[in-house]
């Protein structure tokens, strides 16, 4: 079915937003209603409002496939993918995140009843700042995407896009829908084989969902959406709007792809180190225009033609000539560029690509017309664009044009003559000429009455004739005139260029991306910045939070990162303000910034392939979904759980503080076994201290705490600092709390609670066999990973013997010293107080059997069988 098929047979409703209720074109839509608003001008996700056409489909099952077409009206691209989801549909709202599109179309069979997928996009349209319509069915059709491929794809790119949505059925049928809706909804079409379509596969890309977003700051900050304090923000030193894009589009979709990553890394080190290249380029830079826009534009055919679509083609290809002219300045500036993807970039840029672009726009237009922002100089600059002789009658409308403006002119001096007052002669595109004299002038008279549509703005008195109207009105005319004659030569221009435009469009990709590696040596001069190597261990020395260590005054206070697969599970304790949540939000944002390309901030980093990225921070309410801050942690808590594997990275702060102490530990303690058995890289910040003390020994979890000294009265002094095991410093809560203003009684009465409660836990200080046992068996864990890092290390001869020796004296110490602890412990069970029963007994299973009494190390028989058996099946693990 072609494109230009009858309007008629498109199902649409009266406006571009969700269908209302009693709409007969939706009879099976109208029991719903739904209010929906105007799209902003900066999203929720930090994105300028822009028209993106977004098709969605499904297949039907257990474990869905999504179909995905995205088709951007400013920056003339298509994007076509088919996601593998789960019911959470997790990948999919990732997807429409990063593009963010103005309207989502979906199938009318979808509303009635509610498919899940349509129910959660519809829960998301405000945070995807987006708007939904409904389509029939016919619209998605296979054949017809194909066909669209064919007629709008670059010619050079047809069978590369074919083959690669062979078999991707939902993908193409979507894109059929999308194109309809553009062609019929928006009256817009495209020119035969000047379309940017490309495939983007459902791999290739870090997940991150919408909350982890929002609570990571990734692209916004939580608490000023108009600030720059955000990743996106403190790296956004591009030059060029369609830099911006494409490090926005990297910042919420970071690559996993060791060798792509990489390449990025070489070119941005030649970057940032050649200062000669660096600071040509961005001077070269700042010419550039946002040819991604411009470009689209002259692709872009209106159904309806006007006066005003043809001033936009002269002012497009004006723009170009300015685009056009900037690019060899960038060849010269990577001049020597050693990195694969800097030579490939000024390979792009060859003035041999761009030269018949540039004498196709000399043989039209006038080599001195430049773009000027002025509305009177824009004008003068539309009016002579085209190169005379090309159009007699038109060299004839402009000597019209030109004698019109010298008479407004001349009226304007016999006005200063015969009333002996100054003026100053302005334009605007709305009242045209108009004059404009200083009311100092007019002390000592009124305004003569000749002066009409007075208006006076502060010391300025702003006003016209009738004479000048009508002037202004034979000039608008002549211009009209001048334009229409200009259309055709300027039309056969771009119908020219068009046989182009996927060289002009990929030297546009590469600027952007040239632009977006000067962006990042910018930050590397300044903030000091290493590049990070892959490996298969996160390792981090002095690693630092890329966004407080900008905003906040005082130094930062680095701190060092380490994670294997014997230490995947890292409990963060710490006082309160002691740095927990900075610290494991720094270890997030400088994952996602080495797999973007970017160097980080630290002295040394190495960083695993993380293909999945969660965060559960927020403990705020949610009141406009009616959930508690309970509700809110359990439901985002449950959503990782579904979706997390080894290749993930999560980061929990404050999990189970919304609900009742013993529940929340419960809870947490649960949600933590299950986390350590995914094997997944995470750092679990809580104040829960018994949690920690109870997973000590599990294998794969390590203790870590914020420090800070109490060692005088009455203060507290946050040391920032990460240190080993579990917070030491007693009552901290107290102390913090005697600094604000409560009433000193309070304090004395919660102090004697504290001791009593901690006179009953020092009596659980002895540790079980279970428990020695364990210790064992992570001990010799840990030795294993060891040798297995050193076998496939660089060290070798003697200094390989040395660290060997020095590793077998340290494993025998700590072995000796375990085992002299088990000689020393004392396995009898204390029995508790008749008094103290009640505040010891912390948790309980169903059958009244106690699982954990308030112990240091005291674990029930059901943890240690649990350990156990992550030990025997540890062979099969690895």
């Amino acid at each position: 079915m072609s494109i230009s098929s009858s309007r008629s047979q498109l199902v649409l409703p009266a406006s571009p937003a969700i269908a209302r209720s009693g709409s007969t074109s939706y009879s099976q839509y109208s029991s719903y209603e739904y209010s929906t608003r105007p799209r902003t001008a900066v999203s929720t996700l930090g994105v300028e409002s822009r028209q993106i056409i977004c098709a969605v489909s499904e297949s039907r099952g257990i474990a869905p496939t999504v179909g995905l077409a995205f088709v951007n009206l400013d920056t003339g691209e298509a994007v076509l993918s088919q996601i593998p989801d789960t019911q959470s549909y997790v990948r999919t709202l990732h997807k429409l995140a990063v593009f963010s599109p103005s309207q989502i179309l979906i199938l009318n069979t979808t509303s009635n009843p509610k498919s899940k997928l349509f129910s959660l996009i519809e829960e998301n349209l405000d945070d995807l700042n987006s708007n939904m319509t409904l389509l029939d069915r016919r619209y998605w059709a296979e054949t017809t995407g194909i066909e669209l491929i064919e007629q709008f794809a670059f010619v050079q790119d047809v069978d590369s896009i074919k083959m690669s949505v062979d078999g991707n059925y939902f993908s193409v049928c979507c894109f059929a829908a999308a194109m309809k809706y553009v062609e019929l909804a928006m009256s817009k079409t495209f020119p035969a084989h000047s379309l940017r379509i490309k495939y983007e596969a459902s791999e290739g890309s870090m997940m991150i969902d919408l909350s982890t977003i929002r609570s990571l700051e990734l692209i916004q900050n939580l608490q000023n959406h108009k600030s720059r304090d955000c990743l996106f923000g403190i790296l956004n030193e591009t030059l060029t709007l369609m830099g911006g894009r494409l490090l926005r589009s990297n910042v919420l979709q970071p690559l996993t792809d060791q060798q792509t990553l990489e390449t990025r890394y070489d070119s941005l080190e030649e970057l940032s180190t050649k200062e000669e290249m660096f600071f040509s380029t961005r001077t070269a830079l700042k010419a550039i225009l946002d040819a991604d826009k411009m470009l689209t534009q002259l692709i872009i055919i209106p159904t309806k033609p006007s006066l005003l679509s043809t001033e936009q083609s002269i002012n497009n290809i004006i723009l170009l000539k300015r685009f056009v002219g900037g690019i060899q300045p960038i060849y010269e500036a990577l001049t020597g560029a050693k990195s694969v993807m800097l030579r490939e970039i000024q390979r792009n840029c060859m003035p041999g690509s761009i030269d018949p672009i540039k004498d196709l726009i000399d043989e039209f237009i006038n080599e001195d017309i430049n773009y000027a922002k002025q509305p009177l100089e824009l004008r003068n600059q539309r009016t002579y664009a085209v190169k005379s002789g090309v159009n007699g009658m038109l060299d004839v409308a402009r000597q019209t044009y030109k004698e019109a403006n010298m008479d407004v002119y001349e009226l304007v001096e016999q006005l200063q003559e015969a009333h002996k007052i100054p003026l100053e002669l302005k334009y605007d595109n709305a009242r045209q000429y108009y004059l404009r004299l200083n009311v100092s002038e007019l002390e000592d008279r009124n305004l003569p009455p000749v002066f009409i549509n007075a208006i006076r703005k502060n010391n300025k008195v702003e006003c016209s004739t009738l004479d000048l109207r009508k002037r202004s009105q034979k000039i608008s005319d002549s211009h009209t005139e001048v334009l229409l004659m200009s259309d055709k030569a300027i039309q056969e221009l771009i119908v020219e260029i068009r046989v182009y435009m996927s060289v002009l469009f990929k030297v546009s990709e590469s600027i952007a991306m040239l632009d977006v590696l000067s962006s990042f040596a910018h930050n590397v001069t300044l903030h000091e910045y290493i590049r990070p190597r892959i490996t298969q261990t996160l390792g981090i020395k002095a690693a630092r939070h890329p966004i407080r260590e900008k905003v906040q005054s005082s130094p930062y206070i680095p701190n060092d990162v380490y994670a294997t697969q014997q230490s995947r599970f890292q409990i963060i304790t710490g006082c309160n303000m002691s740095g927990k949540s900075t610290y494991i939000r720094s270890i997030a944002l400088l994952t996602v910034m080495a797999q973007i390309g970017c160097f980080v901030p630290a002295e040394f980093a190495s960083f695993p392939i993380i293909k999945q990225l969660f965060a559960r921070i927020s403990i705020d309410d949610s009141i406009e979904a009616n959930v508690s801050t309970f509700a809110s942690e359990m439901r985002e808590t449950a959503f990782i759980l579904k979706n997390i594997n080894k290749d993930s990275m999560v980061i929990i702060d404050e999990l189970g503080r919304g609900t009742s102490p013993r529940d929340g530990l419960a809870i947490a303690l649960a949600i933590a076994e299950a986390l350590v058995d995914s094997r997944a890289l995470v750092w679990f910040a809580t104040h829960f201290r018994d949690l920690a003390k109870i997973l000590a020994e599990r294998n794969g979890v390590v203790n870590r705490h914020l420090a800070v000294d109490m060692s005088e009265a009455d203060t507290m002094a946050m040391l920032y600092r990460l240190a080993d095991g579990v917070v030491s410093e007693q009552h901290y809560g107290l102390k913090l709390a005697k600094v604000m203003p409560l009433p000193p009684d309070v304090i004395e009465f919660a102090t004697k609670v504290a001791e009593k409660l901690q006179r009953q836990v020092e009596r659980k200080k002895k540790a079980s066999k279970l428990v020695i046992l364990a210790r064992k068996r992570k001990l010799i864990l840990a030795l294993r990973e060891e040798l297995e890092q050193a076998c496939g290390g660089a060290m070798e001869g003697r200094v390989l013997q040395s660290w060997l020796q020095e590793l077998q004296r340290e494993f025998g110490a700590r072995m000796r010293a375990i085992d002299q602890e088990a000689e020393e412990a004392d396995y009898e069970s204390l029995d508790l107080d008749d008094d103290d029963t009640t505040v010891s007994e912390h948790m309980t299973n169903d059958t009244g059997s106690v699982v954990y009494q308030g112990g240091d190390e005291a674990t029930s028989s059901h943890y240690a069988e649990s350990m156990v058996e992550d030990d025997s099946n540890i062979s099969d693990r690895y």
